[in-house]
């Protein structure tokens, strides 16, 4: 079905991303994965080419422009390329609103320009060891000392932990306020006490860092609370649909993809004297998948549309990514089994969705806490 959402900036954009990938992204990918890390020149080519900060204002050097279908062109390309760990929609779609949103003048001049250039690497830190969904379980703690808060604690699973020159960070600020007693803190690169832990041995998007965070006697100023005191819960509630449909879309494009990978291999590949594709079952599969994929991408548009609009609703956004990326890790296992013995090896594309792909229905909220938002809108 021919979609609708788009216009032909939308359309340029997208031949402008993928000019992006081949030159700057994909040369340099497999070595990226070797090392566990995206190269720092490449967020600044990406700067360069004004990928960074779609929504920020163009005062501050970004484009201005908070249309939700361009992050979704941009996760679109970055997914059907294979190159889901140059962690772009993280630093776009997920941090960069609550800077947009939450940060004072002062912190917007002192810290937007970089975040747009590429020079200033973001990242947001919630889960810990012992409290993953769980906010009221965290235990990183900040003290109130006057004209700064004394920050300890440890967080883990956390993207762009390596490279990161910003952390928003969720700290406990009321000892017994529960979920409602957390804070956003912004820790910056350099600051004593602030720790970087190991860079996290993933099964997939290897290139994208993940690291433990430490934070021992960190004197954060007053001047980087970001937002309200005590109002951490509130401000995560209300960025969470993005980040969901950011991962939602980048679902159903890999499963896309995912599909006409597999429906040409199984055109070229042989069984029996004749092509896959001639075999009843095989047929079958690719039809199931080719309806799911089709009526999935129907309701995401739809999803993309409202969000661009500020129509979506969180219920609506945990859908989204629950169906999505459920979707993305079944027909992932459909289609290496497709695709045989040739599926297994590392080198073909099939693989590495496999592995990259399977974190899809964990971070962002996992698919049973997106099941508890719906039941519980629906039944109290």
């Amino acid at each position: 079905m021919k979609r609708l959402l788009y216009t032909a900036d939308h359309e340029d954009f997208r031949a402008t991303v993928r000019t992006f990938l081949a030159k700057e992204v994909l040369p340099h990918y497999e070595q990226w994965e070797k090392d566990g890390i995206v190269a720092r020149e490449a967020w600044l080519a990406a700067g360069r080419q004004g990928l960074l900060g779609l929504a920020v204002g163009e005062e501050y050097g970004g484009g201005g422009n908070p249309d939700f279908r361009y992050s979704a062109v941009l996760a679109e390309e970055f997914t059907r390329a294979g190159a889901p760990g140059f962690a772009l929609g993280l630093h776009n779609d997920i941090i960069g609103p609550y800077l947009t949103s939450l940060a004072t003048e002062e912190q917007k001049r002192r810290w937007l320009p970089g975040f747009c250039t590429g020079e200033l690497i973001t990242a947001i830190a919630m889960t810990e060891p012992g409290a993953g969904s769980d906010l009221q379980g965290i235990r990183t703690s900040a003290e109130d000392r006057g004209d700064h808060w004394v920050l300890n604690g440890s967080k883990t699973f956390i993207s762009n932990g390596i490279l990161a020159d910003l952390v928003i960070m969720v700290a406990r600020t009321t000892p017994e306020g529960g979920a409602h007693g957390l804070s956003l803190l912004v820790v910056e690169r350099g600051m004593e006490g602030f720790e970087r832990g190991r860079n996290l041995d993933k099964i997939g998007q290897k290139s994208q860092d993940t690291a433990e965070l430490f934070f021992h006697d960190v004197r954060v100023p007053k001047e980087n609370l970001l937002g309200e005191l005590n109002g951490a819960f509130v401000h995560l509630m209300t960025n969470l649909a993005q980040e969901r449909m950011a991962i939602a879309v980048a679902g159903i494009a890999a499963a896309e993809h995912l599909l006409e990978i597999t429906t040409r291999y199984v055109k070229e590949r042989e069984a029996f004297g004749r092509p896959l594709a001639k075999l009843q079952h095989i047929r079958f599969e690719i039809a199931e998948m080719a309806t799911e994929c089709a009526v999935t991408r129907t309701f995401l548009d739809r999803c993309i549309v409202d969000h661009s609009n500020g129509e979506l609703d969180a219920v609506h956004a945990s859908m989204a990514k629950w169906w999505a990326t459920e979707l993305q890790k079944r027909v992932a296992d459909r289609c290496l089994q497709l695709h045989g013995g040739y599926g297994y090896m590392a080198e073909f594309p099939v693989a590495r969705a496999f592995t990259d792909g399977r974190i899809q229905t964990i971070y962002g909220g996992t698919t049973e806490i997106m099941k508890e938002i719906i039941g519980r809108s629906l039944l109290g």
